[in-house]
């Protein structure tokens, strides 16, 4: 329910994507929590994003020890 809140009143960045680093993230797990639409899980110790579910909120970004995580011009 929580969800769906945020994804009516967030807008995506438009031509945007949201983007891992996979050679930086090492899995620390600080972003999962704070994702407001559960968009970020841990695979093998690599956080992935459900990019099309993602807001682009931006939650996430300061958390990142590495600063493994961004959201930039898509293609």
């Amino acid at each position: 329910m929580c969800g769906s809140l945020f994804e009516n009143i967030m807008a995506r960045i438009p031509n945007h994507v949201f983007v891992v680093d996979d050679g930086s993230c090492f899995g620390c797990g600080a972003c999962i929590a704070l994702c407001p639409v559960d968009a970020l899980s841990l695979d093998s110790l690599l956080a992935v994003v459900d990019e099309p579910n993602c807001v682009h909120c931006e939650h996430c970004i300061p958390a990142c020890p590495v600063f493994a995580l961004e959201i930039k011009p898509g293609d």
